[in-house]
């Protein structure tokens, strides 16, 4: 079982990020309903002091993924105000600024173009995880989300000292 996950609690003034300056960082995946609901929801736990993570897709399916919810609420994650989020809600003269994207699937790559424009573009990362959902059988469905979870924990507790 999986403990409860706490707060990083790490600044570094030397480091772009490290300062005062709060970064918004995007979650952009295709259907936004496991990877970057996933990637938003581990950032915003463990890494709040130094942000904030939304989330969104290039082609929505309205929802969150059940299983997505269950490895969430089995880490201690609150759930109860996801949602799945057009990435267009983003580019509005009312949307935050973003100063990093994440792509976390192929097909949300190659949709980031819109993102590059403008006069100052957010650093993009591309990290190509497979879908869980896609996986067949609900016990190896569970751990490939289970798998998912902790791939994007990792890449974040590399990626956030470095910025």
């Amino acid at each position: 079982m999986h403990s409860t996950v706490k707060a990083v609690d790490e600044t570094d003034e030397s480091k772009p990020f490290g300062g005062n300056k709060i970064m918004n960082i995007l979650f952009l995946c295709t259907g936004n309903s496991a990877r970057s609901i996933l990637g938003e929801v581990i950032f915003n736990t463990l890494f709040s002091k130094q942000g904030k993570a939304f989330s969104a897709g290039s082609h929505p399916v309205g929802a969150i993924n059940p299983m997505a919810l269950t490895i969430l609420k089995k880490h201690g994650h609150e759930t109860h105000a996801l949602s799945s989020k057009n990435m267009n809600e983003f580019t509005g003269d009312d949307a935050p600024l973003i100063d990093i994207l994440i792509s976390v699937c192929d097909n949300a790559a190659q949709d980031c173009p819109v993102w590059l424009l403008g006069e100052t573009p957010p650093k993009h990362i591309h990290w190509p995880l497979p879908d869980p959902a896609s996986v067949e059988g609900e016990s190896k469905k569970e751990q490939a989300f289970e798998d998912t979870y902790q791939i994007l924990k990792d890449k974040l507790f590399v990626l956030i000292p470095s910025l």
